[in-house]
């Protein structure tokens, strides 16, 4: 698990939690160290599907959104800045006159907000350590203006929320993968790691589709698609897309797969997209999908489908198109 200065900092005996009331956790991962909170008295805000189940399985309470009141809270930093403000916001909100404790890398902007907290409540020494820094403060109505304003809406009609993939912008890959589809599509589909429903929305403009599962981890993401796509043909998955295991098998998969859960790429998330998506096709079935130009995907792709080529590109992305998936064979990068 990750380095924990929570626990540190409570094992020193600078920071002490209350003796009792409920303990929200804003982010925390499935990675995260957790040991030195009280498991009964916690309650994490996660709405990230991986995240949430493996929290689930090491015991945890875990909700997509907070309940409260909390007598003590706990933020993680996200790597979005308005959703960290959001969630601290929040937090201050839950916890009236509680413990609030910041908690993030230096990447995800640790000093700037220790820096942005200390013009507005009295804050304690930061705790550096390990590339981050962890503070606390008691919870007092300084944080309204970071608080949720509503949902973000794009010039193009579309909806989104702070924090989601994309949020203020259509991702260009995404759009390069809708320029490159074929005008026919198969009936039955799947938009894996569908996020707020940007390539589903005009998948279904396509001819002869029937029905479209959208498959997307983020719930917030997810929450946005209902609101973009309110076609009667569209059926919403909150999964892992790789994971996920259909009634039956689809005709075709279309994907724009995510390549980092962190500010590192890890080309692992797109190949196991992929090989997932092998397993949920009928054997004639095809997937499509858009990569950035360095991610090295057609070896992963040639050892899970009979056929594939890049039907469009530029220096930026790849659309690459992949037919009849591999059977009884084991499947190699």
């Amino acid at each position: 698990m990750k380095h924990s200065r929570l626990n540190l900092i409570l094992d020193s005996g600078a920071l002490q939690l209350p003796d009792d009331g409920d303990i929200a956790v804003y982010g925390a991962g499935a990675e995260d160290d957790l040991s030195a909170l009280p498991k009964e008295r916690c309650e994490v805000i996660q709405g990230f599907k991986p995240d949430y189940d493996a929290l689930i399985a090491r015991g945890f309470k875990v909700s997509v959104a907070a309940t409260g009141p909390y007598a003590a809270s706990v933020v993680k930093l996200a790597r979005s800045k308005v959703q960290t403000r959001m969630m601290l916001a929040e937090a201050v909100a839950k916890t009236p006159g509680g413990l609030i404790i910041v908690d993030g890398m230096k990447t995800d902007g640790a000093d700037g907000f220790y820096k942005e907290c200390r013009k507005r409540v009295e804050v304690s020494q930061a705790f550096s350590k390990a590339h981050g820094k962890l503070f606390w403060f008691t919870a007092k109505p300084a944080f309204d203006d970071w608080a949720d304003k509503g949902p973000i809406k794009l010039p193009s009609g579309f909806q989104t929320v702070p924090g989601v993939f994309s949020a203020e912008k259509i991702d260009r890959g995404s759009q390069a993968l809708v320029d490159a589809l074929p005008a026919k599509l198969p009936k039955r589909l799947a938009d894996l790691g569908a996020g707020w429903g940007f390539l589903s929305r005009h998948i279904l403009m396509r001819e002869k589709v029937r029905e479209l599962h959208l498959v997307e981890a983020d719930f917030n993401a997810l929450e946005c698609a209902r609101v973009n796509v309110t076609d009667e043909r569209a059926h919403f998955h909150w999964a892992d897309a790789t994971r996920f295991t259909p009634e039956r098998p689809f005709d075709g998969i279309i994907s724009n797969p995510p390549f980092h859960t962190s500010r590192k790429a890890d080309p692992e998330i797109g190949r196991a997209f992929i090989h997932a998506a092998a397993g949920m096709l009928t054997p004639s079935g095809q997937m499509w999908l858009v990569a950035n130009r360095h991610l090295p995907y057609e070896r992963t792709l040639a050892g899970t489908f009979r056929f594939v080529d890049e039907i469009a590109g530029d220096n930026s992305f790849k659309i690459l198109r992949a037919t009849k998936p591999l059977r009884g064979k084991r499947l190699r990068d």
